[in-house]
């Protein structure tokens, strides 16, 4: 280990981030005997691993589970990105905010399989073919080097890559790339000229060695693997038992994989002996090969002064009485006192949060501090509610409490008695510039493929460490210490009993627009609707809309009044576009009697499987004024994944029904101009294996259906059956949303009618090009456009239309449901083209 002895002025407060950075907003932890004896067996094991991938999910989770509960070895998982451009199984949130949801997953995933998380600033831009255009694309350097500050700050002893760093081309160039920067970390992390800002707050680290999580995937097939070469490869079996959780390693890792609820990846739990594979990449190679910490000190000896500690913690282990865990306090605050008198270092702040909270497991403590309201506005008055009991016969003293950043401190020396509740209610009035609370990485404009975090200290955290809490100083015989606990707001539901909610500081008004975009197909004005909300009550003011130059509404400016804290109110705004084409953003602006100018937009994100998140956006919306002609008005729409196709087609005149199972009858159905199926509606809607006869039915009449992107993967129906003709998935993809799209057959009603497509309609999209496309079909298709990746072959099957009988079926691998949600001109006129295809001449 290379050290840096002048890092050391704010390695107190980073080290706060880490073990408590965290724990936001969770039902308090209680401790079980059982949970308490692991606590103290992890407490004698001194080793740490860092396992590194790209998104949510890539994290093998009975690797993670196996290091942090047979092993006991202090473990995290280090994410690139937090999974802001994939799509969301249970909800309408994309981007920005499914990125919040994804985040709140891991975090509940590592609470589950006992791991910590970090992140870098990069963006999931969407699926990469290269590490070269991931790199381009995340600015390699900024997330090497938050790489680097994680390996610093978390100090492993030994790495596992998720992926191969050595197969730039053959998979997600996000992978890849991830392999790729851990690789080129592990020796930066150590060296003092790398990144020497980051040593004002900490250390270098050099980790000991560094491991690739291989599997039969990598190798091909499971044949392949079998037939290997494993001279290199340490086997390691993860399916071991724990009878004092009553679970296997694999029964933990699949609840924790199943915290993956956006994405659909619900697991089932596995019993028996599992086999997992890591191989030997870099630093000093194990004796034992099997044994991933082989020669590395992970005992109390490892740090200066530490023996006698290992000790005390093994008569510890060995006195610990499941029904009397508070019998070791004496040793435990032997230990503590011990901990506490040796010199600042990395192991002393970790085990020392971990003994702390040992202590109060072995004393039943349970200490919590709730808000009378879930939010506050700087300068607002609350009632904070403090609750203290000590449920063993050990002697406590609660000899103050302080809540931080109010300034209010008191002092108390309240002798705690056995089983006695203590209860303390404080009036309190929150600072005029105290920060609102929100998901840092998104209080400040993004960058491509980077999120924009400008405090070292925060970057990498998977979330904000809240300012708002109480620290409770505690006397146990000869040793004091504090307790740090978020304040939290906490309710009776009448059907869920007791939830809590994190508590939030926010602006005293929030401005939000019922659309992220507005569509005018023509000059006719449209009604924009703006809800303002009070964040506290008795507010005035008045709001303008801040249109882009060229548009106008009536009225310019809005008064508006709210007397209560959360009350609500809608102003509408009729809104004229130019006479041309325009595209822009508008961004209302709330101006209070005060002087003070609003702009931020409030949503609120609830799952039952993550707290409830509030996030702060600069209220805006993208306004287009289209050149676009359409024909026919109403369509049923069976959702898939989830998209926000329905409400675009609604911006551009069309009438969109969400069609349910009594709806699929090919009486009814004749009504809709077109059915659209929405995105990865056949991995997802079991039902519509029951419906497809019927829904062919709909277009052998003169019907037209559309259907959306489907996974080769997981399909209810087989791919050879989803159209009346066949044809076949692939994971055929054009990632690059530049890459030039070919008109294939030029003269295609579909093409022409009622909007002349040309190669214009192509510009401006976001994200990627298309994803799935079929690459084998029946002859009755007919390809109209072609687009690739640089340096691939001709991708064909993005758009492929087929006359059925009376009427029209099309299947479309493009990303529509990106493009028209962010309001792409040339997207919208296609598409109304895919619709009104059964209204044009037919040859």
């Amino acid at each position: 280990m290379k050290a840096n002895p002048t890092a050391r002025p704010l390695f107190a407060i980073l080290c706060f981030f880490l073990v408590l950075g965290t724990l936001s907003a969770q039902v308090p932890k209680k401790w079980t005997s059982g949970e308490i004896h692991e606590g103290i067996k992890k407490l004698n094991f001194l080793g740490s691993a860092l396992y590194v991938a790209a998104h949510p999910d890539d994290e093998n989770t009975r690797l993670i589970a196996y290091l942090a509960n047979e092993l006991h070895a202090h473990t995290a998982y280090l994410s690139m990105t937090r999974g802001d451009g994939g799509q969301n199984l249970i909800g309408p949130e994309i981007r920005e905010l499914l990125g919040v949801i994804r985040t709140q997953e891991l975090l509940a995933a590592r609470r589950t399989d006992g791991g910590h998380q970090f992140f870098t600033r990069a963006n999931d831009f969407g699926y990469s073919k290269h590490p070269d255009e991931t790199f381009d694309i995340w600015n390699k350097e900024e997330v090497l080097a938050d790489v680097v500050w994680t390996i610093r700050k978390w100090q492993p002893d030994i790495i596992i890559n998720r992926f191969d760093h050595r197969s730039p081309g053959s998979t997600h160039g996000h992978h890849t790339g991830s392999a790729m920067l851990a690789m080129e970390a592990f020796d930066l992390a150590g060296e003092t000229y790398v990144y020497p800002d980051q040593l004002q707050h900490l250390d270098t680290w050099q980790p000991t060695r560094q491991y690739f999580n291989t599997s039969w995937w990598f190798y091909g097939s499971q044949e392949r693997f079998q037939k290997a070469d494993k001279t290199n490869l340490s086997s390691i079996d993860v399916g071991v038992y724990y009878p004092i959780k009553g679970k296997s390693n694999t029964e933990i890792a699949a609840e924790s994989r199943s915290m993956h609820k956006c994405q659909g990846f619900g697991s089932a739990g596995t019993r028996g002996s599992s086999q997992e594979y890591v191989e030997f990449i870099n630093g000093e190679r194990p004796a034992d090969k099997n044994d991933l910490f082989s020669g590395i000190n992970t005992t109390w000896s490892r740090v200066p002064g530490g023996a006698p500690i290992g000790k005390i913690v093994s008569a510890i282990d060995e006195a610990f009485d499941y029904t009397d865990p508070a019998a070791v306090m004496p040793l435990l605050l032997e230990a503590y006192e011990k901990i506490n008198a040796l010199e600042d270092g990395y192991w002393k702040r970790v085990k020392l949060a971990e003994i702390k909270d040992i202590i109060q497991g072995c004393m039943g403590m349970f200490l919590e501090a709730t808000a009378d309201a879930s939010s506050a506005t700087p300068g607002e008055e609350m009632e904070i509610s403090l609750e203290m009991i000590n449920r063993s016969d050990v002697k406590a003293l609660l000899k103050r409490v302080q809540l931080q950043p109010i300034g209010f401190d008191s002092t108390l020396n309240l002798s705690m008695d056995p089983n006695q509740s203590y209860k303390l209610f404080q009036k309190i009035t929150f600072p005029e510039d105290m920060n609102t609370t929100n998901a840092y990485w998104l209080n400040k404009p993004a960058k491509l493929g980077m999120y924009t975090v400008e405090d070292q200290l925060l970057k990498g955290l998977p979330e904000t460490p809240r300012e708002f809490r109480v620290v409770f100083e505690i006397a146990v015989g000869s040793a004091t210490f504090e307790v740090t606990k978020e304040v939290v707001f906490k309710r009776t539901d009448p059907v869920k009993g007791e939830v809590y909610q994190p508590f939030e500081i926010t602006p005293p008004v929030f401005v939000n627009i019922s659309e992220p975009v507005y569509i005018f197909a023509s000059e006719a004005p449209q009604t924009i609707s703006l809800t303002l909300k009070a964040g506290k009550a008795d507010i005035k003011g008045s709001v303008d809309l801040g249109l882009p130059e060229g548009w106008r509404s009536e009225p310019a400016q809005a008064e508006f009044g709210l007397g209560l804290k959360s009350a609500e109110t809608s102003i509408l705004f009729k809104v004229y576009p130019p006479a041309g084409a325009s595209e822009g953003r508008f961004s209302p602006k709330v101006s209070l009697d005060n002087g003070q100018v609003y702009s931020r937009s409030l949503v609120t994100i609830a799952y039952d499987h993550i707290p409830t998140q509030t996030v702060l956006q600069e209220a805006s919306s993208r306004i287009v004024k289209l050149d676009l002609e359409k024909r026919g008005d109403r369509i049923g729409y069976i959702m898939g994944a989830g998209d926000a196709i329905p409400q675009s087609l609604e911006q551009i005149g069309y009438q969109v029904d969400l069609l349910s199972d009594a709806d699929m009858d090919p009486s009814n159905l004749k009504k809709y101009d077109a059915v659209i199926v929405g995105v990865r509606a056949y991995n997802t809607n079991l039902r519509l294996r029951f419906h497809q006869d019927k829904l062919m039915s709909y277009v052998e009449q003169g019907g037209t259906m559309i259907v959306q992107y489907n996974t080769s993967r997981g399909l209810k129906v087989p791919s050879e059956e989803i159209g009346p003709y066949p044809f076949k998935l692939s994971r055929d993809r054009v990632a690059a949303e530049k890459a030039e799209v070919r008109i294939l057959k030029p003269n295609h009603s579909v093409l022409n009618f009622p909007n002349q497509i040309t190669n214009k309609d192509f510009e401006d999209w976001v994200q990627e090009r298309g994803l799935y496309f079929p690459n084998e079909w029946d002859p009755a298709y007919t390809a109209i456009l072609s687009s690739n990746d640089p340096g691939e072959d001709p991708k064909n099957g993005g758009l492929l239309v087929a006359n059925y009988g009376k009427g029209h079926y099309i299947y479309t691998g493009y990303s529509w449901f990106r493009e028209l949600p962010a309001g792409v001109p040339g997207a919208f006129r296609i598409f109304a083209n895919l619709i009104s295809i059964g209204k044009s001449p037919r040859p």
